[in-house]
């Protein structure tokens, strides 16, 4: 009888590990390992997670159509915290768990906002670009600072409170906009998000894509940031819109963004890769070391927990069969 297989599409899976892949073999799983490195849909998923029992998963489409057409799957691990690919009523109505991986990525991702507020600040694309065609100062590029800065964060969960504890480490002043949060629960300013916008040097977004946030950042919204300002997006895609942040960019409405994520991933071709004063990373904010261990980790042990009859932690949607 063959092994039972276990699809692996979060590319930063620790295959080789004793905990992590090392340990779903010597448990008597395959490993189908098959990276997203770009959208797929969800039939492009069914072809590969038909005959699945599990699938440790990143932002896969998992809608409504799969489960029927997967019908050995009990268990999606999802690694970090996204759950807006995945459709999770009716992963429970086809007795499908679904997991997420809270807290460990956390801080590298609020390293690498932080490394995409600098970069857009200080204007390091032009400056390598200008170093390595041979130039050398120019003091007539815009060039800001943290500190005395004011940073208004989008989203004031752990992601967003550990940017907080970042910036204010450079000097800057914090401000952040969080529906769901009461100001007794947030050792910042809480503000509508009018004022954000307003008063922000630099706005990061830190919350989840659902119907509430998407497109939450179109052009509207950029018309009432400050003349200049730098605009940061290491959440979702889809929470901004990119005709409009190209836009803002050429019009100098905005002074300079970092995107580590896109409306279509990869953007190739696209404007949003043609535009000056944006500093672009590949969906790489959550990824290290310490963190691709840690979700490895921790969604292997969901996996067997599921496999072997136990309740795993951290459950999005508790399916039963």
């Amino acid at each position: 009888m063959p092994a039972p297989i276990v699809l692996v599409t979060y590319g930063g899976f620790a295959l080789d590990h004793p905990e992590a892949g090392g340990r779903l073999r010597d448990a008597g799983f395959d490993l189908r390992v098959r990276p997203r490195a770009s959208n797929r849909t969800p039939d492009e998923l069914v072809a590969l997670c038909h005959d699945a029992v599990a699938v440790i998963a990143v932002a896969d489409p998992f809608d409504a159509t799969v489960f029927p057409l997967a019908p050995e799957l009990r268990v999606i691990a999802r690694t970090g915290v996204g759950l807006d690919s995945i459709d999770l009523d009716a992963a429970a109505r086809a007795g499908v768990v679904v997991t997420v991986t809270p807290g460990m990525n956390d801080e590298t991702v609020a390293d690498h906002a932080l490394a995409l507020m600098l970069s857009a600040l200080r204007g390091l694309p032009a400056q390598d670009a200008q170093v390595r065609d041979g130039g050398w100062r120019d003091f007539g590029l815009p060039l800001a600072q943290l500190h005395g800065a004011t940073v208004g964060l989008i989203g004031y969960g752990a992601i967003g409170r550990a940017v907080a504890r970042r910036a204010r480490g450079f000097g800057a002043e914090v401000i952040a906009h969080d529906p769901i949060l009461a100001d007794a629960e947030a050792d910042v300013p809480l503000v509508a998000l009018d004022e954000l916008l307003a008063r922000s040097d630099v706005v990061s977004i830190h919350a989840p894509l659902n119907d509430a946030t998407r497109g939450l950042i179109d052009a509207a919204a950029i018309a009432r940031m400050r003349p200049g300002a730098v605009l940061v997006n290491t959440a979702r895609g889809p929470i901004v819109d990119e005709a409009a942040v190209v836009d803002a960019l050429e019009r100098g409405q905005l002074g300079a963004a970092g995107l580590d994520v896109f409306e279509v991933e990869p953007p190739a071709g696209r404007p949003v890769t043609r535009v000056r004063g944006l500093t672009l990373t590949p969906h790489v904010g959550g990824i290290s070391d310490a963190s691709n261990l840690a979700m490895s980790r921790s969604a292997v042990t969901a996996v067997l927990d599921v496999l072997d009859g136990r309740t795993p932690e951290h459950v999005a949607a508790a399916g039963e069969r």
